[in-house]
């Protein structure tokens, strides 16, 4: 059984997978990364707070920033605390003139406010034991996928044990997607303009560029 001791880590990546979008948690110094999965939504947000896109118009994440900075609080940390039945569990601890405060959130909020403020990221020592992917696995896997298909180096495949049911899953770095990420992207720029979400459409345009320089 591992320990509740929060650890500092760093958000390595955005990747793709069967199961759908995951964000790669790596605990400093360490040579695993923990996936937690998330919805396509959050998982462009994040990659906006990464890439530090300069949106027109604030999104919900931008919103809250905004919102702290405006009240005199600012987020100090995110913490990553707990996983029960396949369900990550996270809060935020809030520096205001009360002092600490704290508030749950979904780690993938949690994760798009983080990378926006550069707060601090910590992640419990038993979620690492028990789902930790070792990041050789990650190097390995991209490096054969390299040679055997002439992709872009990073462009990276892990097959291996899975999160649930010891099933296989493998990863795609967002930076290195290709033609199959920029029709998905197109795709839900197409139904955010449909739905008049044109701040979404605006960041999904922004990463559209992104993949085409």
């Amino acid at each position: 059984m591992g320990s509740n001791t929060l650890v500092e880590a760093d958000i390595w990546t955005v990747a793709q997978t069967e199961q759908g979008n995951v964000i790669l948690v790596r605990p400093k110094h360490a040579m695993v990364a923990v996936p937690v999965f998330v919805g396509a939504l959050e998982a462009q947000s994040i990659l906006i707070g990464l890439g530090k896109v300069d949106m027109p118009r604030p999104l919900t994440h931008d919103l809250m920033l905004s919102v702290l900075s405006s009240l005199g609080a600012a987020l100090l940390r995110i913490e990553i605390y707990d996983l029960k039945e396949g369900t990550f569990f996270a809060r935020l601890i809030v520096e205001s003139a009360q002092g600490e405060l704290i508030f749950d959130a979904r780690p993938s909020d949690a994760m798009a406010l983080a990378v926006r403020c550069n707060a601090g990221v910590y992640i419990a020592e038993s979620i690492i034991e028990d789902v930790g992917v070792p990041v050789d696995m990650i190097r390995d896997a991209s490096q054969e996928r390299a040679d055997t298909t002439g992709e872009a180096e990073g462009a990276a495949g892990i097959t291996g044990a899975g999160l649930s049911g010891g099933e296989a899953f493998s990863l795609e770095p967002a930076a290195a997607l290709g033609e199959g990420e920029r029709l998905r992207l197109q795709q839900e720029l197409d139904r955010a303009i449909a739905d008049e979400n044109y701040e979404l459409a605006a960041a999904l345009r922004d990463r559209l560029k992104e993949l085409d320089s």
